[in-house]
């Protein structure tokens, strides 16, 4: 017999839960006890920012999804279906399409051409300077948006299940994260990653198991129930997304962002060569992709088995649908367990964020700008070290300054800057021999400028955060405008400015060479 409510009148969620405790000290046990053993193993830059390019393709693979399956996947995708219905299915194809893109035009070719950093790519062979502060100023913009949502959502969640302060939560967060990049580097970074990414498959798939349990194990009878309690309206598009142009503009923010993220691009410097980076794409695939079936699973099971009504008074983001799921499925004890996943799922993202930022503050503006590429091994890892404490701090401060703020926008627009503002120049670099300097940066800081300026401009600040009548531009992501413009402006740009370019373009063939094959390690010179 099919459940179609069963929600309790009120829930644990508000209230400190002793299991979420006990599991958060538990996963806070493990990953500092992987942590001490990196520390022992990182003495050196490159051990630092890609662990001595020794992770393997299976481990980078699931450290590839467990960097990239956020909190907003996790609670904001189960929340948006579970209040609009087919509509949220949009951030779940739109987050795994990306990865194609990055399996078949990017992985391998970044492998065989950087070193620890995107900007390492775009700056070869040409002026280093310039690409490189543009390259870190488009990566320190892209981490410091998704820094803001996912520590906001860390302060909430804590406040939530473990009954502490917001400001408390948020500095644990902080101080927990900096543990694990200052000590353990990229080694740890990863594991913690491979911990979290197997705890949030296994919650989820948990989860999704009970759900189907209540409906014969069939999801189809889960839409039906859907359906007959809230419409058919439910199962069809347009609720959330009604424009198309939104709707393209939000997907291409989505697949090419994927392709941008400094976070994401880093992990490809972990492993032994391209090749296994070509693979850890594939398995990471499969598992975001399995990953994102569930989500669809919990949104519906959530819409059904607890209400939109119930979710919303909980929280009006909808984020919490999954938690009170879980709560109605196996009562306190499995709500605590899934509020520890969400944890670890934010924890390890914001480790991956971090040192992502520290590479391009220490790498890309300290050693390759004011020190002109000459800073030695012991100073390069204490700059590191030093740029993920300062990077550990800033988040704690914009954590506890957006506090009670709707950040959701803030993972949209990371996206959107990753986009336009790296993805363009990025391709350019990598399989254009006409690309200049001044074209690959009049590229980035268009992209990055541009997509700041619209989104201000866009409904998503203008209506639902200043709520004003209007909005100066129509979509809610500028995307479908400037992605194509950040591509125009670069090749415009390089064509004018080719004929002092020679410089630039004299070593090309080599470039292509190492595009194509790399050298003995696979690294770029």
């Amino acid at each position: 017999m099919i459940a179609l409510q069963a929600a309790a009148p009120e829930t644990a969620i508000g209230q400190t839960n002793p299991v979420a405790i006990g599991f958060f000290f538990l996963f806070i046990s493990i990953t500092l006890g992987i942590t001490w053993w990196a520390a022992r193993l990182t003495k050196t830059t490159e051990q630092f920012f890609a662990a001595g390019r020794s992770i393997s393709a299976g481990q980078n693979g699931w450290a590839l999804a467990g960097d990239y399956m956020s909190a907003a996947s996790f609670l904001g995708i189960a929340g948006l279906v579970s209040t609009t219905g087919f509509d949220g299915l949009i951030y779940s194809t739109g987050w795994l399409v990306g990865w194609p893109v990055v399996l078949f035009l990017i992985a391998e070719p970044l492998r065989n051409l950087g070193r620890y950093t995107f900007a390492d790519v775009v700056a070869l062979h040409r002026r280093q300077k310039p690409i490189r502060i543009a390259g870190a100023i488009g990566t320190l913009a892209t981490v410091t948006f998704y820094l803001i949502a996912q520590m906001v959502g860390a302060g909430g969640l804590i406040k939530l299940m473990f009954g502490l302060t917001y400001e408390t939560a948020i500095v644990l967060v902080g101080a927990v994260m900096i543990l694990y990049v200052l000590f353990g580097g990229m080694i740890a970074t990863t594991w913690v990653q491979i911990v979290k990414a197997v705890l949030l498959l296994s919650g989820a798939f948990l989860l999704a198991v009970l759900v189907l349990a209540r409906f014969g194990m069939s999801p189809t009878a889960l839409f039906a129930a859907a359906a007959e309690r809230y419409g058919d309206a439910v199962l069809a598009p347009g609720k959330q997304v009604a424009n198309p142009w939104d709707a393209i503009s939000l997907g291409m923010a989505l697949m090419f962002g994927t392709a941008g993220l400094p976070h994401i691009l880093m992990r490809f410097f972990t492993v032994p060569d391209a090749q296994a980076a070509r693979k850890s794409v594939f398995y990471a695939t499969g598992l975001i992709g399995g990953f994102y079936l569930l989500t669809f699973i919990l949104g519906f099971g959530a819409m059904v088995l607890v209400g939109p009504d119930a979710i919303r008074a909980v929280d009006k983001g909808g984020n919490m649908a999954a938690p009170l799921l879980a709560e109605v499925l196996g009562g306190t004890p499995f709500l605590g367990f899934i509020a520890a996943v969400a944890f670890a799922t934010i924890l390890a993202v914001v480790a991956g964020l971090t040192l992502s930022g520290a590479a391009a503050l220490s790498h890309d503006l300290w050693v390759n700008v004011f020190r002109g590429g000459h800073a030695g091994g012991d100073e390069q890892l204490r700059i590191a070290r030093f740029a993920t404490i300062l990077l550990g701090v800033v988040a704690v401060a914009l954590g506890i300054t957006f506090k009670g703020q709707n950040v959701a926008f803030m993972v949209s627009l990371a996206f959107a800057i990753a986009a336009s503002g790296n993805f363009p120049a990025l391709v350019l670099a990598m399989f254009w021999r006409r690309a200049t300097t001044t074209g690959l940066l009049a590229s980035m800081i268009v992209g990055t400028a541009t997509t700041l300026v619209l989104i201000y401009l866009s409904p998503t600040i203008q209506i639902d955060i200043l709520h004003r009548d209007s909005a100066l531009f129509p979509l809610k992501n500028p995307a479908l405008v400037t992605i194509p413009l950040s591509f125009l402006v670069g090749a415009v740009v390089s064509l004018l400015t080719t004929s002092n370019a020679r410089d630039e373009i004299d070593r090309f063939e080599e470039r292509e060479r190492q595009l194509l094959w790399g050298d003995k390690k696979g690294v770029a010179p």
